[in-house]
């Protein structure tokens, strides 16, 4: 009889079995360095719960470098295997009544961590019994135990008096558990309707503030993040916790510098004496100055900070300009960042030092720093009004090296100049027109067109400037193209003899060769101006221009209280809200759950009163509409009409008439009256004489006789498998100097909608509804129009783009938002 193949046969049991054998030797050093290896095999991915019960046996040993690797392992596997876990609980409950407090403590930490329901049982007398342990170290562990225990079962955590013993902790003899108590009862009261969770009075202030000398650093953030919430009952109060609270500045920590500078910032609000209000602005210079030697990352933090403390208070960093100029090593990030301070910071004073500088940085080899660089130099002109000559000759210095991109950049630089000093600079146009050739950009090429039509009287060679660039009309970018056309009618309007050729050609073109709506729409309009009424052309594109103001990259009001108040966190670097970044919102769920923990039913709750304490919770205005809640489940999709972003175009009714044009075809206005060269005959077809500009009111060109007005079609918002069955489309229009949102609710599902209600987000015209929804309840396949009124006195800020208004709108199945857009004119 054959053998049979040894190559089948192995007397290895595995990795596990070996294991498991070693976890049970009885040598306490093998069983110590097994346990190491299950850890190691546990922390790259390898499958090892099958020793569960092998492990957890090692639990009872004097060893606590073997006892925390243990609970590792239980931590890591709990959550798989809680019925195991309870296995472990005896020696827990054992290591909580150890004489050694490490252990006591390390095993209430575990038995938090663990995230097990089944476990609460057995931790809560432990945990009661380690808060009023006699060591500090044990009641400083349990302090934070409690807000993980209530992040697991809120219930539980108030029904046995652990917040209540929580805040006694706030009063204890040890900063370290003061600081723990602080954290914890900050957590939970973030989780928590109960906003009187963790509430500060005279005793805890000075509890706190004692404790704020004596506590590790990130025992300081946790106190000083509670002095941020806090609100000084009189400008002494601010000013004594401002004085303990300086000191904090001097540290290394730069989270903890953060932590203080955001306390001092806003106590600066309260504080009446000048004296001391300058003596804390002045000791909150070196902080900021000394971040700024940090790593490049903690740079940008800090940088991205100072933006927002320069906005509120821009005298702070006054003096210390030359930290802020860019060395060698910087990464690009730090760069930018710093170019944004130093424009902040520019001033008469120091404007000579900073051109200098800025100078220097033109000549890099980073393009796209140059360009930055070279546009911080026009935006200094803009912001010191004193200095711009001094900025307009540094920018004609850097158009003489002839590199490209300076040059460029420096051409639209000077239009913003331009703008803001209309007639201040004039002669450096032709110096500026040597330059065309050079030209390549886009955004270049559109500045020097509308310096040539904005000065076309000024310049004896404009029709020559322009006509270089008519041959490739064509091809340009829309941009330029649409600066073409305006700068011809420019022309045309001042130069009527010398320009009269040049506008039917860009006309002509535009209107018949260009496939761009928003090119041909623009050559229409001028064209039916200049057939109809040329002194409202000339008031139209003739008009005197407001001059800009300085762009400083601000946010607005109530944007940048929000984030003084949010120093140091994640909202202050990226300039966005909290709630937009996943930060705790006012929402109906708070006054439901709030009912809940006090044991009452839940109320029906009416959507219009939901909205009001929403509004009211938040100051007046949501800043972020997703965080709105109307108390029922929330979808969170986002619907936004298809393509891109309307531009801000009447979505109401139809312009009745341009400029007060009537009908063309019968306009009785005397075309062009006094300009040569153009027989002014108003029975003749061609107004202009030969200019070629008749035929402007037929249909062919999409002006025929003035048609009534319309209403505009509605743009979908919603459809039913966004909203759960229920399809609305809208508009905004205004009627008799009303606002309103005409809406079409259908109800596409089989059973009835009820409980419909509105918000609108803060949007940049203060849009917000003057009545409740008026919509009932809506059976299936059912529509419902409504004209919703609205009103403008809402909270208004700056959103992007300007016409986007965030709606949200609920029934009885869920909250679902969507993005709107309205017309310039119909907002105004």
């Amino acid at each position: 009889m054959a053998a049979a193949p040894r190559f089948f046969t192995t007397n290895k049991k595995g990795e596990n079995f070996e294991l498991k054998a070693a976890l049970n030797s009885e040598y306490k050093d093998k069983r110590k360095e097994t346990v190491k290896k299950v850890i190691a095999n546990m922390t790259i991915g390898k499958d090892v719960s099958s020793l569960f019960a092998d492990v957890v046996k090692n639990m009872q040993t004097e060893d606590i470098e073997l006892k925390k690797l243990v609970y590792l392992y239980l931590i890591n596997y709990a959550r798989t295997q809680p019925e195991l876990v309870i296995l472990a609980v005896n020696t827990f409950v054992k290591d909580t009544d150890d004489f050694n407090p490490l252990i006591r403590a390390l095993a209430i930490r575990t038995m938090g961590m663990l995230r097990v329901e089944k476990i609460i049982d057995y931790l809560l007398e432990p945990l009661k019994k380690a808060l009023k342990d006699d060591d500090p170290y044990v009641r400083k562990t349990a302090a934070l135990c409690v807000a993980k225990l209530f992040d697991l079962n809120p219930m539980t955590a108030i029904e046995n008096g652990l917040i209540t013993s929580l805040q006694d902790m706030l009063s204890d003899r040890n900063p370290m558990v003061i600081a723990n108590a602080v954290a914890a009862l900050t957590e939970i009261s973030e989780a928590s309707v109960r906003k009187d969770v963790f509430s500060l009075n005279e005793t805890i202030l000075k509890k706190l503030l004692t404790a704020l000398n004596e506590c590790t650093e990130w025992g300081q953030i946790c106190i000083l993040n509670s002095l941020a919430n806090y609100r000084p009952v009189d400008a002494r109060e601010a000013a004594d916790i401002a004085e303990r609270v300086v000191p904090r500045l001097q540290h290394a920590n730069a989270s903890l510098v953060l932590s203080a500078i955001r306390v001092l910032m806003i106590y600066l609000d309260y504080i009446t004496n000048e004296e001391v209000l300058k003596n804390v602005m002045r000791k909150l210079a070196p902080p900021l100055v000394t971040l700024l030697s940090s790593e490049p990352e903690i740079q940008y933090v800090a940088l991205r900070n100072i933006r927002l403390i320069l906005q509120k208070r821009p005298d702070i960093l006054t003096q210390e300009i030359r930290v802020f100029f860019i060395k060698w090593n910087d990464p690009p990030y730090v760069k930018l960042e710093k170019l944004e301070v130093i424009i902040k910071l520019c001033s008469e004073k120091n404007i000579d030092q900073l051109l200098s500088e800025l100078r220097e940085y033109a000549n890099e080899v980073d393009i796209d720093f140059v360009r930055k660089s070279v546009r911080a130099i026009g935006r200094c002109a803009i912001r010191v009004e004193s200095a711009a000559e001094k900025c307009v000759n540094t920018l004609l210095d850097l158009i003489k090296t002839k590199v490209n991109h300076v040059v460029q950049e420096a051409i639209v630089v000077m239009k913003d100049i331009f703008r803001k000093y209309p007639t201040r600079y004039e002669a450096i146009i032709p110096t500026l027109c040597d330059n065309l050739d050079l030209l390549e950009e886009a955004e270049a090429k559109a500045s020097l067109v509308w310096i040539i039509g904005e000065y076309a009287d000024r310049l004896e060679n404009a029709p020559e400037l322009l006509e270089s660039f008519l041959d490739g009309f064509k091809v340009e970018d829309p941009s330029v193209q649409l600066q073409i056309i305006s700068a011809a009618v420019k022309l045309f309007l001042r130069k009527p003899s010398s320009a009269q050729d040049m506008v039917q050609k860009v006309l002509n073109t535009a209107t018949q060769e260009c496939d761009n709506p928003d090119i041909r729409d623009r050559a229409y309009v001028y064209w039916r101006l200049l057939s109809s009424n040329p002194q409202a052309a000339k008031a139209v594109a003739l008009a005197e221009k407001p001059p800009i103001e300085a762009d400083d990259n601000v946010v607005s009001e109530s944007l940048l209280d929000d984030l003084i108040r949010n120093i140091g966190s994640l909202a202050s670097v990226y300039h966005k809200s909290p709630t937009l970044l996943g930060g705790t919102g006012a929402t109906i769920d708070v006054t439901r759950t709030s009912d809940l923990l006090e044991g009452q039913d839940e109320p029906e709750v009416d959507a219009r009163t939901v909205a009001k304490e929403v509004n009211d919770a938040v100051g007046g205005g949501l800043e972020n509409l997703l965080d709105l809640d109307f108390g029922g489940p929330v979808s969170t999709n986002v619907t936004t009409p298809s393509g891109a972003p309307p531009p801000l175009t009447s979505t109401g009714s139809a312009i009745d008439d341009l400029l007060g044009l009537g009908d063309i075809g019968s306009s009785t206005s005397t075309p062009l009256s006094g300009f040569p060269g153009v027989i002014n005959n108003a029975a003749t077809s061609d107004p202009f004489g030969g200019l070629g500009l008749a035929g402007l009111g037929s249909s062919s060109h999409g002006f025929g006789a003035s048609t009534p007005t319309t209403s505009a079609p509605k743009t979908p918002f919603l459809t039913p498998a966004q909203a759960n069955g229920l399809e609305l489309s809208g508009v905004y229009s205004r009627r008799n100097g009303q606002l309103f949102l005409d809406m079409s609710f259908t109800n596409r599902s089989g059973a009835p909608m009820s409980e419909f209600a509105i918000q609108f987000n803060v949007n940049s015209f203060g849009i917000q509804p003057s009545t409740p929804l008026p919509v009932a309840t809506l059976a299936p396949n059912a529509t419902s129009n409504v004209s919703l009124p609205l009103n403008q006195d809402g909270t208004r800020q700056v959103t992007e783009p300007r016409n986007l208004v965030q709606v949200a709108v609920k029934n009885e199945r869920g909250v679902y938002y969507f993005n709107s857009y309205v017309g310039e004119d119909v907002a105004h």
